[in-house]
């Protein structure tokens, strides 16, 4: 195992695409400390970043220690092997990732697990916005793997998500699966507005507070509890909404019957 310990506080970003399993596979640790990147815009070797140091245990593979919130696409494109942040996480968290497994003892900046195509992302603080989502004009949404996050989320998160699953034990932002075509998302707590904004398909479960559902969702039944993977299903009853109709879309949302009586309105149009 390497692990890597900050040095300092930091004031500018730093772009560490190095750190990655595969990267430091079979490396010295003064190889490894050779590695460039760049902090702010400056170029920069790892070493003047952190303090590296190898540790005889196998697993993780690389540690990181400290407040590394400016500490940006730690395990972008990983495909095996395991990292835990013992601190905040900056930005860009497992962009890309196929494979492995990453835990963050703290918060993530936005657009962790960009792009997600497999693997396994735990995030024990909050998430910021944009988890899971692709970048500025790309529809390359999540694909695959799984998303924990133990607080909360913000905004944007799971936009075209295609595939995976993602399990928020906190609240959720707005646009929560805008454009989400396949997969599942579960809330624990509450949820904020837009939920499922032109989705055509996967599901969405809120068993927290839900202000209002899109107009462009219709009522279709109540369920007592639904299926959240092969491991997990979330005790209901849920009402149950399908949509987006704006887009013939045939996504599913599951909203707590118990935390939201603003909607037993509904009821009469079963």
């Amino acid at each position: 195992m390497i692990a890597l310990t900050l040095l300092r506080k930091l004031q500018f970003p730093v772009m560490a695409e190095c750190i990655t399993p595969a990267s430091f596979k079979g490396k010295t640790v003064e190889e490894i400390a050779s590695f460039t990147l760049w902090e702010g815009n400056k170029e920069k070797k790892l070493g003047d970043i952190f303090r590296i140091e190898e540790d005889k245990a196998e697993t993780p593979n690389i540690t990181i220690n400290g407040d590394a919130a400016e500490v940006r696409r730690v395990g972008s494109g990983m495909k095996e092997g395991e990292i835990v942040v013992n601190g905040n996480i900056g930005m860009h968290l497992g962009e890309k990732m196929s494979g492995g497994k990453i835990t963050v003892n703290g918060n993530a900046g936005q657009w962790a697990g960009a792009e997600l195509k497999g693997g396994l992302i735990e995030i024990h603080g909050n998430a910021s916005d944009y988890l899971a989502s692709p970048y500025r004009g790309s529809d390359a949404g999540m694909r695959g793997g799984k998303i924990i996050v133990d607080g909360n989320v913000g905004s944007d998160s799971a936009v075209f998500m295609k595939k995976g699953v993602i399990k928020i034990h906190g609240n959720a932002g707005p646009f929560l699966g805008c454009r989400m075509r396949d997969g599942a998302i579960r809330v624990d707590k509450n949820c904020a507005t837009r939920v499922g904004a032109s989705m055509t398909g996967g599901k969405i479960i809120v068993s927290g507070f839900l202000q209002e559902v899109m107009p462009t969702f219709t009522i279709d039944s109540i369920k007592p509890k639904v299926k959240i993977d092969e491991t997990e299903s979330a005790a209901g009853p849920f009402y149950v909404f399908l949509g987006d109709l704006a887009e013939n879309g045939t996504g599913k949302l599951f909203v707590s019957k118990a935390n939201n009586p603003h909607m037993n309105q509904y009821e009469k149009f079963l």
